[in-house]
This record gives structure tokens, C-alpha cells and sequence, in this order.
């Protein structure tokens, strides 16, 4: 068994908002997980998932846009955003924290067709 605290998170920033990353290829094989910090207000960035993703809130507020049709997804509340499925994540009226989780190899694809490969995803 291996039991993960808050030291053990490798920290990335992007898109306004902090990417936790407590589980990815250095410590499994099978699963990626994070804790997603989303500030009040912020503005997501429209993008397509190459693999199914759970995103569980924890605290707070998001508002989940999937393929146009926008969300409210709050605490205890799950969102399941199905690979390629335009998704946009917007933070609510307060700080949000939210717990993700897909496997190993997640790339994101913008509108754009930019293609971003997340270090907390591979």
C-alpha cells in the first residue's frame, strides 16, 4: 500500500487554475488522479479529452459545459466527461476543489486543434 499526502503532489498551473497531481505514470500504471484548484470566477478553455475523465467536487461550485450544454455541478455532485466530448470548466462564485481522475496518455485537443499533453495526466 502506498498512502499519498498533500508533500507527496507534484503542483502545475495552467489555465488559472492549480493541477495537483497525486497519482500518474511515476507511481502507476493504471490511474491518474489530481486535485484541480478552480478560483472563483475563472473562465475554462474549451477542449476535447482524448479519454474518459470523472471529475468528483469536493468544495464549492463549478458550472461543467459538455458538448453546449452547460452544468451545475456541485459539492458531492459528480461530472463524467466522456473522451471527445467538448467540455469547458468554469469556476463558481467561490474557490472550487475538485478530485480528477482518467488513466495514463490523457491528451486534450483545443477548438483550435493545438493538442496539449498534461503532465498530471501521463
Amino acid at each position: 500500500m502506498t498512502v499519498l499526502g498533500t508533500a507527496d503532489a507534484v503542483r502545475f498551473d495552467a489555465h488559472g487554475s492549480t493541477f495537483a497531481s497525486y497519482v500518474a505514470s511515476r507511481n502507476s500504471t493504471q490511474l491518474c488522479a489530481w486535485q484541480l484548484t478552480v478560483p472563483a470566477g475563472t473562465r475554462g478553455v474549451a477542449h476535447r479529452p482524448s479519454r474518459d475523465e470523472v471529475l468528483l467536487v469536493l468544495d464549492g461550485t463549478l458550472h461543467v459545459t459538455l458538448d453546449g450544454t452547460r452544468n451545475r455541478v456541485e459539492r458531492g455532485k459528480v461530472a463524467l466527461v466522456r473522451a471527445g466530448v467538448e467540455v469547458i470548466v468554469d469556476g463558481g462564485p467561490q474557490e472550487t476543489t475538485v478530485w480528477v481522475t482518467t488513466t495514463p496518455g490523457l491528451t486534450a485537443t483545443l477548438n483550435d486543434g493545438t493538442q496539449l499533453t498534461p503532465p498530471w495526466a501521463q
